[in-house]
């Protein structure tokens, strides 16, 4: 007799093996070794450094100054020890004062000769802090500080460094502007001019500061709440970028990027950005009395009445503004996603790319809308091609290499004030926003260098 097969059984539920916490390895031998030189020869930098301090100090004793105020020499009053912040620790070197003995004016010259301040972070520390705050928030630089530099400070020394950095920075670019602004200056730079240069302009709104001073701490020890946003007020950034057509090259196929670019950015109104965007061609020496300046503009009246400073020059209406403005005729008259829009909207796009703009105008005088809500964003549309019917020779400007949208000034505001200026929360007092956007374009524009030669400026408050 066959054996009878035993009936199937459910399989029992098995449970996982238990989840094992993860093993820290031990930390590798190299990076101890790297950690032990530092702090080894750190102390020795520090006394080779200040060695190098008192060379200068006892070379300056040479040197009697003269008083800056009436022009007498300075007698020797005393010399007293004086300390500084440096990149390995505090300097401390004993520096001779000098007094003037008409009008009691006194001065330490070799403190001016070493670009320093009593007590004051100096040298290339501050210029390393100032770096950090140019790409992160001042808390998460102070920790960089630490993590990067070895350094101990708190956000509020950050924040200091950057507003007397920044400062420097934006009265250099201020003064470039205000001397390129000068019939006078130097014509020789604009010798060897591009034939064609880029220009285009925009701007941005950026959150701002509505309390007038410092917020008090309160009893319970916390400051006082910042108002809402709602009752505060927003300034616009405009930012300016320069190119030229030939230095754009095609990393991929049908995808061009530049090989270099030159931004601008300000605080302040429409002729402020443009007579920072003509002090820095004036600087680059690409503006010849041939050279032809092409403004890639979104429509704003107030960048074409200023295009009108250059006298060669070609506007051109950024493409994708003008396909928007049709697409918000098209979503009301046509209905929100549908197909019947986006085929118009792609046939009106592709004869403006072909430089057909008064054949699209002619056509969408002859549309007749059902609704006066329809006609009137059609007669919107007609005369905003209309008046800008000399700017949309898209098939001209394609041709000679100019461009037609304005996607490099957009990136522009992205990597100029959203990334570090319009972060969750953020809000700026004009000085400060002033100050630190012309940090960051030292660094956009590869010109970091250009901060060593800028002495760091006091401030008051």
């Amino acid at each position: 007799m066959a054996k009878q097969r035993e009936p199937r059984t459910a399989p029992q539920h098995i449970a996982p093996p238990q989840a094992e916490r993860p093993v820290l390895s031990n930390v590798p031998q190299f990076l101890l070794l790297e950690l032990e030189v530092e702090r080894e020869y750190r102390s020795q930098m520090l006394a080779a450094l200040e060695e190098k301090v008192n060379e200068v100090v006892e070379r300056s004793r040479a040197c009697v100054p003269a008083c800056p105020d009436c022009g007498r020499s300075m007698r020797h009053h005393d010399t007293r020890p004086v300390s500084w912040i440096a990149r390995f620790g505090r300097v401390v070197a004993s520096v001779p004062r000098y007094r003037c003995g008409r009008c009691g004016h006194e001065s330490r010259p070799v403190l001016e000769q070493l670009g320093v301040e009593p007590g004051r972070i100096s040298g290339s520390l501050a210029r390393l802090l100032a770096l950090l705050a140019v790409v992160a928030p001042y808390p998460l630089a102070a920790q960089l500080a630490w993590l990067l530099l070895g350094v101990k400070i708190s956000p509020m020394g950050v924040w200091r460094v950057a507003q007397r950095m920044g400062e420097a920075a934006a009265s250099y670019s201020e003064g470039l502007s205000k001397y390129h602004s000068d019939s006078r200056s130097d014509p020789t730079l604009a010798q060897s001019a591009p034939s064609v240069v880029v220009l285009g302009v925009d701007g941005c709104v950026l959150g701002m500061q509505v309390r007038k001073g410092r917020r008090r701490l309160q009893s319970e020890g916390a400051p006082e709440p910042l108002p809402a946003v709602e009752t505060g007020h927003f300034r616009e950034v405009k930012t300016g970028v320069l190119l030229l057509p030939s230095e754009r090259v095609e990393t991929s196929p049908g995808r061009r990027s530049l090989v270099r670019r030159f931004l601008v950015s300000c605080l302040g109104d429409a002729d402020t950005v443009f007579s920072l965007l003509w002090a820095r061609l004036q600087e680059l020496g690409w503006l010849g009395a041939h050279t032809v300046v092409v403004i890639i503009g979104d429509g704003a009246e107030w960048i074409w009445k200023r295009a009108a400073m250059f006298p060669r020059r070609c506007e051109i209406l950024d493409f994708w503004h003008a396909v928007e403005h049709a697409w918000e005729f098209a979503r009301l008259s046509y209905g929100e996603g549908s197909r019947q829009a986006e085929r118009w909207v792609h046939t009106i796009a592709e004869d403006l790319r072909a430089g057909k703009v008064q054949s699209v105008i002619r056509r969408l005088e002859r549309m007749r809308p059902r609704s006066p809500e329809v006609r009137e964003s059609l007669d919107g549309l007609i005369r905003y091609y209309r008046e800008n019917a000399s700017r949309m020779r898209y098939d001209e400007y394609l041709r000679l290499g100019y461009g037609i949208g304005s996607g490099a000034v957009e990136s522009a505001h992205k990597q100029v004030v959203h990334a570090r200026f319009r972060q969750a929360g953020m809000r700026w007092s004009e000085a400060g926003a002033r100050r630190l956007l012309a940090l960051r374009l030292l660094l956009l524009n590869q010109d970091w260098a250009l901060l060593d030669q800028l002495r760091m400026v006091r401030l008051t408050s």
